[in-house]
């Protein structure tokens, strides 16, 4: 495996040196931004999405009442404050003048509207579960909005970074509001071509001063080779992340590519079916953590920009907890815990092959080489592993719905434990949630509800501390790597901003020399 992945290297290499010895057809104009994406978003009404992608463009189309700044603070966006009286009451009091794309003003109504709309069980929000403690939303007048609680809610200001959306056009559009989104942010929706392209433009009545590029461009290339050549050309202005680690360096090199690199907040885990009759036993799911070689692949594979996790939260979370099981790479360890499963080795010598999984995965090709680590890893110990590969859309969906019994996913901005509710509490099953693999614990359920009740922060990791025990010990996810943001862009590209958590909030900013 890493001698095809050699290959691959060199072949990318050769081809970057035999591209860029050419002109290049195309260039990208001053006043515009191409982005390069290796897969296309799934929607953009920000009520709806939750794939990284959506939720990046999102953030450049819709405002919200607060945001996260580069740092992870929470700060005023369309709020210019907010009051909480008593744990039970927020007041939020709203910028006047700000317009949506389609020149309306933005009115407490809007985002009465908008939390309103998630609340209903009819629209089939997956962000439903983090609103359920609402208990009513005033508009006390134009410009002031009330949210009565019924009991005290420590995610709740987290949750409202989620982007306001007009009322009367998002009731008319229904759906289609997914594919033509209207927002108060710095960038207008212009076009959208399937698995092509998304366009904006600049929004000349931004409330916040219009941005300095009049275009952003995404493009979605899920082949890495194209997608390099055209940052190399000039083609591409801008990659984040959907990069192959192990060519960054020689990226560096390059006198007209700048890298940035800086911590984030991205967990990457492998996933279970905890449905399936195989994977439902936990030894067999702990046998899978102690095949797998993490350090292996960062080192080949990921180019060291990343660390092994031991759980969701990454150590610069102030609710890790570091005393868990930990799950070095220790094939024999993984070998006694099959047998003891009943999964006996048939031939004594711990490799012949006890059963079959099928692992899902995108046709990303990173993804599809660490898969194959996988596969070495997991065949060691006497399991057999399929690897089945799809486009972006076609995976997504198999994973929201169930089919599958393997795959690896990340989450992306990991900024609050109450992480934990979303991914682990058995009410936040699809299409509730984001309860993916199915899990059931009653403790859990418990204590991450209890973590949203509690307001202080040490009372808070006192229980997420419990949580992040328990789940090492359950094994409702394998944790891979906490994995570094990598931004490369074309040297004239000025003026943006390396969020931990990969927003985009500074292209607003960005412009070309």
């Amino acid at each position: 495996m890493l001698q095809r992945y050699f290959h691959t290297f060199i072949f990318l290499a050769t081809s970057l040196f035999l591209l860029v010895s050419c002109k290049g057809d195309f260039i990208s104009k001053k006043d515009e931004l191409v982005a390069a994406f290796e897969s296309s978003p799934t929607n953009l009404d920000p009520r709806l999405a939750t794939d990284a992608n959506s939720g990046r463009i999102i953030g450049l189309i819709f405002s919200s009442l607060l945001r996260f700044d580069e740092k992870l603070n929470l700060v005023s966006d369309l709020s210019e404050k907010w009051e909480n009286p008593n744990p039970v009451t927020y007041i939020f009091h709203i910028k006047k003048a700000v317009k949506f794309h389609n020149g309306r003003e933005l009115t407490a109504e809007d985002v009465k509207y908008t939390f309103e709309s998630i609340l209903n069980p009819s629209f089939l929000s997956p962000h439903r579960k983090s609103y359920e403690k609402v208990k009513a939303i005033i508009a006390i007048d134009k410009y002031t909005v009330k949210f009565l609680l019924s009991e005290p809610y420590a995610p709740f200001l987290i949750n409202m970074t989620m982007g306001i959306v007009p009322k009367d056009d998002a009731e008319k559009a229904k759906r289609d509001f997914t594919i033509r989104p209207i927002g108060t942010g710095p960038f207008v929706f212009e076009r959208w071509i399937a698995d092509e392209r998304i366009e904006l433009k600049r929004n000349a009545d931004y409330f916040e001063g219009k941005a300095k590029l009049s275009k952003l461009i995404f493009k979605i290339i899920s082949d890495d080779t194209i997608r390099l050549l055209g940052l190399k050309t000039g083609e591409i202005d801008f990659i984040q992340n959907a990069i192959p680690p192990d060519l960054i360096s020689s990226l560096s090199k390059d006198k007209n590519i700048t890298i940035l690199t800086g911590d984030g907040v991205n967990y990457s885990y492998l996933g279970f079916n905890l449905t399936d009759p195989v994977l439902k036993d936990k030894r067999v799911r702990k046998a899978i953590a102690y095949a797998i070689d993490r350090n292996s692949i960062i080192t080949n594979l990921l180019a060291g920009i990343a660390e092994p996790a031991a759980g969701v939260l990454p150590k610069s979370n102030w609710a890790y907890e570091e005393d868990v099981t930990k799950y070095e790479y220790n094939p024999d360890k993984a070998r006694r815990l099959l047998d003891e499963a009943g999964f006996a080795d048939p031939d004594g010598d711990g490799h012949k092959e006890r059963f079959r999984l099928v692992y899902k995965t995108t046709n990303n090709d990173l993804r599809k080489m660490i898969g194959e680590v996988l596969q070495k890893n997991l065949k060691e110990v006497g399991i057999g592993l399929d690897i089945r590969t799809y486009e972006w859309g076609t995976f997504y969906n198999d994973i929201k719905t169930g089919n599958f019994q393997l795959y690896s996913l990340s989450w992306i901005g990991i900024v609050d434990p109450d992480i934990y509710y979303s991914i682990f509490h058995s009410d936040m099953m699809p299409p509730n949630g984001n309860n993916r693999n199915r899990y059931k614990n009653t403790e859990i359920d418990r204590l991450v509800a209890e973590g949203q009740r509690v307001l202080s922060y040490k009372d808070r990791k006192k229980i997420y501390s419990k949580v992040q025990k328990i789940a090492a010990e359950e094994l409702p996810y394998i944790s891979l790597w906490h994995q570094k943001n990598v931004a490369a862009m074309r040297k004239d590209v000025k003026g943006f901003v390396l969020f931990p958590d990969g927003d985009f909030s500074s292209f607003k900013n960005i412009y070309k020399e």
